[in-house]
């Protein structure tokens, strides 16, 4: 009685796996009245033995979607290292990070990057045992990586709208308010890795065996 009970099971998983994926698919394509034909065969399905139990295969293909071409994964292989390794072309100084900033961050970060509401951004201040606040200016161990950060997750509401050379240059304006480079400074994918950010040093390298690197 335990092996025809397992197997029944399993028989019964066949039936629901293989036919989920067709059900939402010709749920989504006939409107209403197929939807509710559809969840009544899933209902139906779901009973072992039922007549209405639909049939225990899947197509192949499904026939939607494309290829990932070379093209397609180059548009999302956007990533940058701590090594500078992945920084498009483009330039920014400060005074044009300026702009940026007082249009695209300062609602979220206040005038001066400390007022918030959201996270604080400026503090130059650096900490001895715990820090108090978790910033650019006194937190962040690698200046490639706000590339990285601000081209792919800012502005919060419109992730994605900025120029390499925007990117580049708010970067530069909030270095220069965290006081970590001159109001002069141009970054570029070649000056950019060359700033050294105040806390690099307070992160414990991780020497465990099977990788290295930075950790908290």
């Amino acid at each position: 009685m335990r092996r025809r009970g397992t197997r029944r099971r399993s028989v019964h998983t066949r039936i629901t796996t293989a036919t989920l994926l067709s059900l939402a698919v010709a749920a989504c394509a006939g409107g209403d009245a197929v939807s509710d034909r559809v969840v009544r065969a899933a209902d139906a399905a779901a009973l072992p033995g039922s007549p209405e139990a639909l049939p225990s295969h899947a197509p192949a293909r499904f026939g939607f979607g494309s290829g990932a071409s070379d093209a397609r994964v180059a548009m999302w292989d956007i990533d940058v290292r701590p090594d500078g390794a992945g920084l498009p072309p483009g330039s920014g100084t400060v005074a044009e990070g300026r702009v940026v900033y007082n249009s695209h961050c300062i609602a979220c970060h206040g005038p001066t990057g400390t007022e918030g509401p959201n996270d604080r951004l400026v503090d130059p201040v650096m900490w001895d045992d715990v820090p108090d606040t978790r910033t650019i200016g006194n937190y962040w161990p690698y200046a490639t990586t706000l590339y990285d950060y601000i081209r792919k997750a800012m502005p919060q509401l419109t992730p994605g709208i900025l120029t390499h050379d925007q990117v580049y240059a708010v970067i530069a304006y909030l270095l220069w308010m965290n006081e970590i480079v001159p109001e002069d400074a141009v970054m570029d994918a070649e000056t950019l890795p060359e700033v050294q950010m105040p806390a690099r040093d307070r992160f414990v390298v991780d020497d465990r065996e099977g990788g290295t690197g930075p950790v908290r």
